[in-house]
């Protein structure tokens, strides 16, 4: 099988950068990088996020941009370059993963939108629950009608940050809704579709920083009204991320929906789950939990499945156009 020549443009402190890069070399029989370029300074303003990249070519934006050999980059920029970056590769016919959710700007997303398609490109975008084998799973029984009619989405992801990062989350409107609340934002549309109103709620929690670092929106359905929640200001958020989806037949709860093994720093996860299926008061369900995982290795191999032909991205470039514009709406853009 040919490894696929791919460079990475970017990195960042607060998301993806060294775990993509990091993934891309244990998928040694996938790839073969052939560098990195840092195109914001990241290694001035990052240093201590440069240990991944050691023993790799360093390179300009335009010898990636330029070198015909190079079929696709990893776009993993802070999140207001990120549409810029893929702009570029787009234009010179990269196929492309980037980093949620991408930048700010409306505009420059629809021009990248048209510039994958126009270019036939492979677009995959970094949200890593869509590799989760249960919400695999999960996503598959609600396409099956195996909950019946979906009444509600419960959908958080939480965690405690300090200072630094709450003060951060002022570059994006909406802060936390923006940062991480993507990624329940693409699980909600996935299962119920486009909502029929949206109710942006991001506050300030006015603990010693400034931004929106308590994300909140609720989506109004037919059949009820769900919410999708991220606090940066959590004891406990992270352990206490979920997804809980309650329809007509089952009611699923995903929670923790990923926790690191042990020691500590390691990048195996699982995920834990309940599936009720009973009236009544004292129904206890059924618990399971899913085998170890990678974060990100089998997200990037199926990239790479993706831009060998072997399978089709089954997130188009219309639907992530379309996720995009429901992000900016919960994060309160007009």
């Amino acid at each position: 099988m040919k490894k696929i020549k791919i460079a990475q443009i970017g990195t960042s402190r607060n998301s993806h950068g060294q775990g993509i890069f990091d993934s891309l070399k244990q998928n040694e029989a996938v790839f073969d990088i052939v560098g990195y370029t840092l195109p914001e300074n990241e290694r001035e303003k990052f240093p201590e996020m440069m240990k991944v990249f050691e023993g790799y070519k360093e390179m300009t934006l335009d010898e990636i941009l330029n070198d015909p050999g190079i079929e696709a980059v990893a776009v993993e920029t802070e999140e207001i370059y990120l549409t810029k970056y893929a702009i570029l590769a787009a234009e010179h016919k990269k196929h492309i993963h980037m980093e949620k959710p991408g930048g700010t700007n409306l505009v420059d997303f629809e021009k990248l939108i048209s510039l994958v398609k126009e270019n036939n490109l492979v677009f995959h975008i970094g949200y890593m629950y869509r590799y989760n084998p249960f919400v695999i799973d999960l996503l598959e029984q609600v396409k099956k009608g195996e909950l019946g009619e979906i009444i509600s989405v419960e959908a958080q992801m939480n965690c405690s940050h300090p200072i630094p990062t709450r003060n951060w989350l002022k570059t994006f409107k909406g802060g936390m809704m923006f940062f991480l609340g993507c990624h329940l934002i693409d699980l909600i549309l996935k299962i119920q579709g486009q909502p029929e109103r949206i109710i942006p709620l991001n506050k300030c929690c006015n603990l010693d920083a400034d931004s929106e670092d308590f994300g909140m929106a609720v989506f109004e359905y037919k059949n009820g009204v769900s919410f999708a929640k991220a606090s940066a200001n959590e004891l406990g958020g992270f352990a206490r991320r979920q997804l809980v989806v309650s329809g007509s037949k089952k009611t699923v709860e995903l929670k923790p929906l990923e926790m690191y093994s042990r020691p500590e720093g390691s990048t195996v996860l699982y995920t834990e789950k309940m599936e009720y299926t009973k009236p009544g008061w004292l129904e206890f369900g059924e618990e399971s939990r899913s085998e170890w995982f990678h974060r990100f290795n089998f997200m990037m191999a199926t990239f790479g499945s993706m831009v060998r032909g072997e399978i089709e991205n089954p997130n188009t470039p219309d639907y992530e156009l379309e996720l995009y514009k429901t992000i900016l709406k919960a994060c309160g853009v007009e």
